[in-house]
């Protein structure tokens, strides 16, 4: 991973990094207020050694008291320094509980002893720090007293009387708030890292990049309408969707630039990742573009186009491969455009073997010589083997990868199983990509305050689609139709039919 992906995984999880310093800052705040005020005195004694005043005395009184300095700081938390202290007070502490509110320190290459006293009263801290500085003073007086009689070499005294201070000590609740944010914020980051680390979903192009380097040929934004109205005419013609299927055929042509794949298989590793509708958009886009198109649902297992189109499926594909009727009598116009749906037909119970035999080898080139480009919606490739089967029969395969939805290792599988079939795929497809973010695909670069295309304004599962023409399941429709597309538009193929197997691409002459 370099900076690049760190950066995206805290922008994916932005919520989680800048709620957690809030939660800590609110921690921090709610320990201030809860915990009790603690008040905090402090005094300060000087070591001194009693001798006549000569420079080496001095020196030698000065070594002697910063040694003995440290057994003083010591000193001051035994019972012989707390207690006089204690029954001077009349505290209700034993030596031990004072001890824990008492501190004592001295400052390097010194003579000075600090002593701080702790408690919840600021009065009571003070009087403690001044009793106990006082107790020292005799404590030390007495240990120091030489056994023969006389005066102690040693003297104590206090250079900085004990005061009541005013504010307390602790809770310190900037410091809270600070040690509550820089907590907050460490574990908001480290937290978003470990979910993006252990979270193996496709999210977006850098996510599918450490799976595959197959070429990425267009991004779908997530649009909650997309559920009411799938069809890619029944979005404004400058949508930011409807520029995303365009961009998608375009990239499509790119990738098929030697024009050998014909015909293209959509499919994805699991249902719901959008392949049905991928399809679907794809087949108007091309057909908008002034191409021949056949729209061929596959999918013998949970057919959809037949649904978003408005169409009948009782016969169609599987009508044709086992040889109850001919393919040009299932063909059905849709749309104002040259695109032709041949429905899936009756769910069989053998899906695989039909779409894997000869048959569906032969319709497909049949279909090839007759339209421009073949769209075919396969099944998913994990659930069932449908979609790795139907690809030895086409020109080239499109994987549509569910943003959010799929992981990387289910990816992973379904592309080794296209490799292992020598399926050629063209490239990728993410659907459901969010409209902004780090992980957005594209941008609509126009407005969305056009109206809706009046060419042809698609349905929402009505039994026909609005604006499109009524199915024609004849041969001699189909022919006719055939031939008035080919006398419009010379650089199509030359009237060429879906006829018989035997006669498969050649004219009537």
């Amino acid at each position: 991973m370099d900076l690049r992906d760190y950066l995206r995984m805290l922008r994916r999880n932005w919520i989680l990094v800048t709620a957690a310093p809030l939660v800590g800052l609110l921690l921090g705040g709610t320990a201030s207020v809860l915990a009790t005020p603690t008040y905090t005195s402090e005094t300060q004694l000087f070591v001194a050694i009693q001798s006549s005043g000569s420079v080496l005395e001095l020196q030698q009184g000065n070594t002697f008291s910063q040694a003995r300095v440290q057994s003083y700081v010591k000193t001051v938390g035994s019972p012989a320094v707390l207690q006089p202290a204690i029954d001077q007070l009349g505290l209700d502490l034993s030596a031990e509980e004072l001890a824990a509110q008492v501190t004592a320190g001295t400052e390097a290459n010194t003579v000075l002893i600090n002593i701080a006293v702790s408690s919840e009263s600021p009065v009571q801290a003070a009087a403690v720090a001044e009793a106990v500085a006082n107790s020292l003073i005799r404590t030390v007086d007495s240990l120091e007293k030489p056994k023969t009689g006389g005066t102690s070499p040693v003297s104590l005294s206090v250079i900085k009387p004990a005061i009541a201070p005013t504010l307390p000590s602790t809770p310190n609740t900037r410091l809270n708030l600070s040690l509550g944010l820089i907590l907050g914020l460490a574990l908001g980051v480290a937290a978003a890292i470990l979910r993006s680390t252990l979270d193996s979903r496709i999210r977006g192009e850098g996510d599918l990049r450490h799976v595959t380097d197959a070429p990425l040929l267009g991004g779908i934004s997530f649009d909650q309408s997309a559920n009411r109205s799938p069809l890619l005419t029944q979005s404004l013609p400058q949508s930011q969707r409807s520029e995303s299927f365009r961009q998608l055929r375009t990239n499509l042509q790119f990738a098929n630039v030697s024009g050998r794949a014909k015909t293209v298989l959509i499919t994805s590793s699991l249902p719901g990742e959008g392949k049905s509708t991928t399809a679907t958009n794809l087949a108007i886009a091309i057909a908008q573009a002034g191409q021949s198109v056949c729209l061929v649902d596959a999918d013998l297992r949970r057919p959809m186009v037949h649904e978003y189109l408005g169409l009948d499926r009782n016969a169609g594909l599987t009508t044709a491969l086992v040889g109850s009727a001919d393919v040009a009598d299932l063909l059905q116009h849709w749309g104002q455009d040259d695109l032709y749906v041949l429905a899936s037909g009756q769910i069989p119970p053998n899906p695989s073997e039909l779409l894997g035999s000869d048959e569906m080898k032969f319709l497909i080139e049949r279909l090839e010589q007759t339209f421009d480009t073949v769209v075919v919606d396969a099944p998913p490739l994990l659930p069932v083997t449908d979609a790795a089967v139907l690809s030895q029969h086409v020109g080239g395969v499109v994987v549509v990868v569910g943003a959010q939805k799929l992981r990387a290792q289910d990816l992973g599988k379904s592309l080794s199983a296209l490799e292992l079939v020598d399926a050629k795929i063209l490239g990728i497809v993410l659907n459901r990509l969010p409209a902004r973010g780090p992980d957005a695909y594209s941008y609509s670069y126009y407005g969305s305050t056009e109206g809706p295309d009046t060419r042809l304004t698609g349905r929402k599962k009505t039994p026909k689609a609005k604006g499109a023409s009524k199915t024609r399941p004849v041969a001699d429709d189909f022919d006719r139709t055939m031939f008035d597309i080919n006398e419009a538009s010379p650089h199509r193929f030359p009237a060429g039919r879906v006829s018989g197997r035997g006669t498969s691409g050649h004219s009537d002459e």
